[in-house]
């Protein structure tokens, strides 16, 4: 990893007014969860359509609830990485004034990060698909879970499942926090999930810096301005001792 690519984002930062970062999947595999297509992913031997989807809950309830009740077990296990707490760090800093994600983990969440946008939601809450009553995603992990305690109807995930739109709120914050950006930073993403990887070039367009964070190639690696292949939480880290460097040294 190059040094000199790493001072170029600190000093990005540094420069720039408004800071805009996406996560994606690679952010949530360096906490240890598995990916979702790889031969240890999350969608090996399953089918998404069956157990995952708005048909599924029609359908196919039981396994719908024991596939969900699994997966918010497993995130339990898990943690936020250094990545997610210094991009907290750097909020509360000034440096980064959005972050929006790909992930249904809430590692941001669990890391401080404020006024996160989730834009396929989280598996930190439930809601009633009959009457909206909340409740945290542990509840899930009792006997008889799913069911509502204010009406009896049917809890599920806060996420958007296969067969549904993502939320319009969301999206259109996120497509008004790109157009903001003077430095837009993608962080752990491939950019192959639509419509998240539409912004980092709906921020070029408005006039942002494109920074491209990743363990592998990307569908806008040519149209980045600053392409560093590696882990996101160790670039993270190297760029905030570069960052505490030129504090001490008086330069910021």
């Amino acid at each position: 990893m190059e040094q000199r690519l790493i001072q170029t984002l600190a000093e990005w930062l540094l420069e720039a007014q408004h800071t805009v970062i996406l996560t994606g999947a690679g952010m949530s595999t360096e906490s240890g969860l598995p990916d979702f297509r790889s031969n240890q992913g999350l969608w090996y031997g399953r089918d998404p359509q069956e157990i995952a989807s708005v048909y599924a809950i029609k359908h196919n309830r039981e396994d719908f609830v024991d596939f969900y009740r699994w997966r918010i077990k497993e995130v339990d296990k898990y943690k936020p990485h250094i990545g997610h707490h210094l991009l907290t760090r750097w909020q509360r800093q000034g440096l980064v004034q959005r972050i929006i994600t790909q992930n249904v983990d809430g590692f941001h969440h669990q890391a401080e990060s404020h006024d996160v946008i989730e834009l396929h939601g989280s598996l930190r809450e439930l809601y009633c698909m009959d009457c909206g009553h909340r409740t945290e995603a542990k509840r899930y992990l009792q006997e008889k879970g799913e069911v509502c305690p204010q009406c009896g109807g049917f809890l599920r995930p806060d996420i958007v499942l296969f067969g549904e739109m993502l939320d319009t709120q969301a999206i259109e914050t996120a497509f008004a926090e790109a157009r903001q950006a003077e430095l837009f930073i993608v962080l752990g993403s491939s950019l192959q999930v639509s419509p998240a990887n539409m912004l980092p070039m709906e921020a070029k367009e408005a006039g942002a810096k494109l920074a491209i964070v990743n363990l592998h190639d990307t569908l806008l690696d040519p149209q980045a301005d600053l392409l560093i292949e590696g882990k996101v939480g160790e670039v993270l880290q190297k760029t905030d001792e570069w960052l505490n460097r030129k504090r001490n040294f008086g330069m910021v």
